[in-house]
């Protein structure tokens, strides 16, 4: 049994991940500050799941106060930590800026500071796809260099990797980051576009499709997600031995510290998503077209063979059977009559 630190424990990610490693015997502590980007209700109604587990303990606290994250890791001594929480959302960070280096900046670092003074077996933090930015390289892989981020958000991701990495360096932390491509799936944020879409959608209202339509995200179910990151989990970095300074492959180190994408590998259209949620809700979308926003990248597509390499698991849910699941989650949960 493992005793696991999971930050952002009532978010989407973070809920499915403790639901399963609570299934699986492992003992939790979560940690949230529930703030209200989104519908609060979600995330307790997420929450209220996993306090049923006797292996789960949940405190409200907010990653950026130092004093209390300290405190956090000097009680519990855990072995290992699962770094979920942050300030999500491309277009937000482009209105309320503070909010990401609140959370994403100095509350990582205050985590970091835990894992550093309490000897972490293995820290794993999320990363995003959209790392990648100006990229146009196809798949994105994490041995090509991320140095162009086209939103504050994916700056704030990319200083993470790069602050991790320095910790590693310095203190021996052995660290994964793992870059998320477009999560979906029941319980999903209300800010994604599938949710969006969904409600719109029931509603007879327009949906609003960027850079007219010609857009492609790799899709990426939430139960393979949780398989993935479960699996990752024990795979503990270490230095990779051929690792050149001067040839530098951003994707290992010398210090004990890895990247990964976890994705599908399978780019869907926009159009193609909407086409099987309408088939799925017996309705036809009201469609508005309008030009890329700030922030977005046109298409993602994820280079998995580092990760189909260490963990023998490429995800396998197609988009057809993950829009039909979150489809009869999303009317059992937000439509029951």
């Amino acid at each position: 049994m493992k005793k696991i630190l999971i930050t952002g424990s009532a978010g989407f990610i973070g809920f499915h991940l403790s639901k399963s490693l609570l299934d699986n015997g492992d003992e939790i502590v979560g940690i949230d500050n529930l703030n209200n980007y989104y519908d609060v209700n979600l995330k307790l109604n997420r929450l209220k799941q996993i306090e049923a587990y006797n292996n789960f303990k949940f405190i409200k606290l907010d990653i950026a106060d130092k004093e209390a994250i300290i405190k956090l890791f000097s009680k519990e001594k855990f072995d290992y930590v699962l770094h979920l929480a942050a300030q999500a959302g491309v277009r937000y960070s482009l209105i309320n800026p503070y909010a990401y280096l609140d959370s994403n900046i100095y509350g990582f670092i205050n985590i970091l500071e835990g894992c550093r003074h309490y000897q972490i077996k293995h820290f794993i933090f999320a990363s995003s796809s959209s790392v990648y930015g100006l990229n146009t390289k196809m798949p994105f892989s994490t041995h090509d260099n991320v140095d162009h981020p086209i939103s504050l958000y994916a700056a704030t991701k990319r200083a993470n990797e790069l602050t991790a990495h320095s910790y590693s360096y310095l203190f021996n932390i052995p660290t994964t980051g793992i870059r998320f491509f477009t999560v979906y799936g029941p319980w999903g944020r209300p800010d994604m576009a599938l949710f969006l879409f969904t409600k719109a959608i029931l509603e007879h209202k327009p949906i609003s499709i960027f850079n007219n339509g010609n857009m492609k995200r790799d899709f990426t179910y939430i139960d393979d997600v949780i398989l993935g990151i479960s699996k990752i989990m024990d795979i503990i970095p270490q230095s990779n031995p051929t690792w050149d300074s001067n040839n530098q492959d951003p994707s290992s180190s010398s210090a004990p510290f890895k990247l990964y994408n976890i994705g599908s590998n399978n780019p869907v259209e926009l159009k193609k998503l909407i086409e099987i949620l309408e088939d799925y809700l017996e309705c036809k979308a009201i469609k508005n077209f309008s030009p890329l926003q700030s922030g977005d990248v046109p298409f993602t597509f994820a280079d998995l063979d580092d990760f189909e390499a260490a963990t023998s698991f490429r995800p396998y849910t197609s988009i057809e059977e993950g829009v039909k699941k979150y489809v009869e989650w999303y009317k059992a949960y937000l439509r029951p009559n």
